[in-house]
């Protein structure tokens, strides 16, 4: 699966945690529980039923882990 990719002088990408859960290989539930215990980057509110992550947040955590973006 090719995994998006932010760009410097993109507005910023933000994905679903069904697209997390894809992109990282895990559960959906997996990611909101890696997120409640700070195992993972917190997710963004953008509106009262709407939270996302940001990918630039993904890609970093990613490269810290020493994961292939």
């Amino acid at each position: 699966m090719n995994k998006p990719s932010s760009t410097p002088e993109a507005s910023p990408v933000f994905l679903t945690a069904s697209q997390v859960a894809a992109r990282e290989n895990v559960s959906v539930p997996t990611i909101w529980r890696w997120s409640r215990d700070g195992k993972f980057p917190a997710p963004v509110r953008l509106g009262d039923n709407c939270t996302r992550w940001r990918l630039a947040d993904l890609e970093a955590w990613e490269a810290s882990r020493g994961q292939v973006a």
